[in-house]
């Protein structure tokens, strides 16, 4: 039998509101991640029954449910909203775990209290789009929230381009608090509020701190480390997150919401996917100081209740805010020693030279536009004795072959780099082929990315389109979106 905890509704009551799923008049499940199933203590036979798919759709309450919505605000590319929350989501519970508490959620189960209008929906392309992102990132070990289910619910759901079949996705998190979250508690002036938050965050992802003399400063201290562990992470493997308001990161320090986010092909410092992000606020190479932004307004959340007096609060998180760049810069340099199989300390690299070593091949990158992904996985048949393996334009050959020359001093490990490269990432002209099949009724394509993305460094047999670049024309033109 399954049973939910509801701690975050018996803390902050505050902040949520009461939810009901919306009917679903024909439920079909169209992908069920088993072995996420298995991890959580869930049965794979039962959630694939009738019974299970109500229960995965919010429509079976189960003992110690209390579905609610989650308030939230948040700094929407820079502009404050003071009253967002969890329009078409609710949050069915927790699950206790071995690892401790994991929230048990869906996205798209239909309009609550904070929709602000909106339908409540959601389509089967971009909650597939979400299950294989979140998975993809966690099988090449980046933090996520991870994708449980995706159930159709035989209903259309209506967007600007016409009608799409509606689903719900089931996803797991270590918990769905938001910086935004604190922003809301803050800027409502719940100061009582903000206090039980804090050191309910700090229950879920920081246990031993919650007697600390100051639980907000050591709060606010781990999700500054924790996201620049994350942003790093994603820099590394070419992630582009879209739409990095602050109600879309958590203090967990895990990826949430995989709306118009994509993957680059050609490196480019500046690229930008989203169809919203018309400034360019949210590019490529943007997002770390973006991240450092966001945990400002995290702050200024938090100065009430750090201490009674404010210009004695902001001086005691300054500090802690302006050394993220510090633990973002050794996070990146650590990923990308890693990504060139070196290793400090080894060879006589220490970290001058590794910096040196990284910035060089990272104006390399730039200048040429090569494809990301694929250059590291040729780089490894270099540091094999290949250098035919790695394709340079003709324009940066001089510039590569020096750059190769100081890299091979520190003979690097190749496989070492095959563990950490990933082969196969969602690529965009792949999965957007694989989405639009899906829509159609047509799963293949999209079961097939989906074992090759959770299966990042292996290659497989008859599957080398998996690891091709897009065609020039697709990404000339390509596009993410909302999905709302």
């Amino acid at each position: 039998m399954i049973q939910l905890e509801h701690r975050y509704v018996d803390d902050v009551p505050e902040l949520t509101v009461p939810a009901t799923a919306a009917p679903a008049p024909a439920p079909r499940l169209l992908v069920l991640n088993e072995a996420l199933a298995v991890e959580l203590g869930l049965d794979v036979t039962f959630l694939r029954s009738d019974a299970g798919l109500q229960f995965l759709l919010g429509l079976a309450p189960v003992e110690g449910s209390k579905p609610v919505a989650m308030r939230y605000a948040g700094h929407q590319f820079g502009g404050y909203s003071p009253a967002l929350g969890d329009g078409r989501a609710m949050l069915l519970g927790e699950l206790r775990t071995d690892t401790g508490l994991r929230d048990l959620h869906l996205k798209g189960s239909g309009p609550t209290e904070l929709s602000r209008g909106g339908d409540g929906l959601a389509a089967v392309g971009p909650m597939l789009r979400e299950y294989l992102l979140s998975e993809s990132m966690h099988a090449m070990g980046i933090p996520t929230t991870r994708a449980l289910a995706v159930v159709a619910t035989g209903e259309q759901v209506v967007r600007e381009d016409g009608t799409h079949p509606g689903a719900v996705l089931v996803r797991v998190a270590a918990s769905h608090i938001r910086v935004g979250t604190f922003q809301f508690a803050r800027a409502s002036n719940q100061m009582r509020v903000l206090v039980k938050l804090t050191r309910h965050a700090l229950e879920r992802h920081l246990p031993d701190a919650v007697q600390a003399d100051n639980p907000p400063v050591e709060l606010f201290d781990h999700v500054v480390q924790a996201q620049a562990a994350l942003i790093a992470k994603w820099i590394s493997v070419g992630f582009v997150h879209g739409v990095m308001n602050t109600d879309n990161m958590t203090v967990s320090g895990e990826t949430i919401d995989y709306g118009p986010c994509a993957f680059l092909d050609g490196y480019d410092p500046a690229a930008v996917f989203s169809s919203i992000d018309t400034g360019s606020r949210y590019a490529f190479g943007g997002q770390p100081s973006v991240a450092q932004w966001n945990l400002a307004r995290f702050a200024e959340a938090l100065l009430p209740i750090v201490t009674d007096n404010e210009a004695d609060a902001v001086e005691a998180l300054t500090p802690i805010l302006e050394n993220y760049p510090v633990h973002f810069n050794a996070a990146w340099l650590a990923e990308m020693a890693a990504k060139l199989g070196v290793e400090l300390g080894r060879d006589g690299l220490d970290e001058d030279a590794l910096t040196t070593l990284v910035t060089d091949l990272h104006g390399y990158l730039e200048a040429s536009g090569v494809d990301f992904t694929s250059f590291f996985r040729q780089l490894s048949g270099v540091a094999r004795g290949d250098r035919s393996s790695l394709i340079v334009s003709d324009g940066n050959r001089e510039r590569m072959d020096l750059w190769l020359d100081a890299w091979l001093t520190f003979a690097p490990d190749a496989d070492a780099m095959d563990a950490k490269n990933p082969l196969h990432i969602p690529r965009n002209h792949l999965l957007d082929a694989a989405l639009l099949a899906a829509e159609d009724g047509d799963l293949t394509q999209f079961e097939a990315l989906l074992g090759a993305v959770t299966a990042p460094f292996t290659a497989i047999e008859g599957g080398e389109h998996f690891a091709q670049p897009a065609p020039a024309e697709f990404t000339a033109n390509f596009r993410t979106y909302c999905g709302t």
